[in-house]
């Protein structure tokens, strides 16, 4: 039987409080979204000004994050060099770049998306959460 490190509470806030702090610091009105590594809703945070849609598409960015245990970049880099048949992927939507996965000890433990400004700017915030853990 082998043993993996789960995301607590504690790690959640520190997450999150590292992309809020990374995303006010840039005045970008994000929504960020963490998932466990099943791609189930941890913490969803929409920041003011944050338009409505990035509360469905950030979580959406995790979940993808999580089950494919890759950055969701490589997703829209396939489906945009025209592999479109990735569109019929089972289970997984959100397909744009901002969903990172959480890595810990080697073992995916979840991800987190974020959704609102710039794809890249997006990914930055998340990984700027992950920073935050201390890894």
């Amino acid at each position: 039987m082998q043993s993996k490190p789960v995301l607590t509470l504690d790690d959640l806030k520190k997450i999150a409080a590292g992309a809020e702090a990374e995303a006010k610091k840039n005045n970008w009105a994000v929504t960020i979204s963490i998932v466990d590594d099943g791609g189930h809703l941890l913490w969803l945070q929409r920041l003011d000004g944050a338009a409505p849609i990035s509360a469905h598409i950030a979580p959406a960015k995790a979940r993808t994050a999580a089950l494919g245990q890759r950055e969701t970049k490589v997703y829209e880099d396939m489906i945009n060099n025209g592999r479109f048949s990735f569109l019929s992927a089972p289970y997984i939507e959100g397909m744009l770049e901002g969903g990172v996965p959480i890595v810990v000890e080697g073992h995916y433990v979840g991800a987190i998306g974020v959704s609102g400004v710039k794809s890249a700017e997006d990914v930055q915030i998340g990984k700027a959460g992950i920073a935050a853990l201390g890894l």
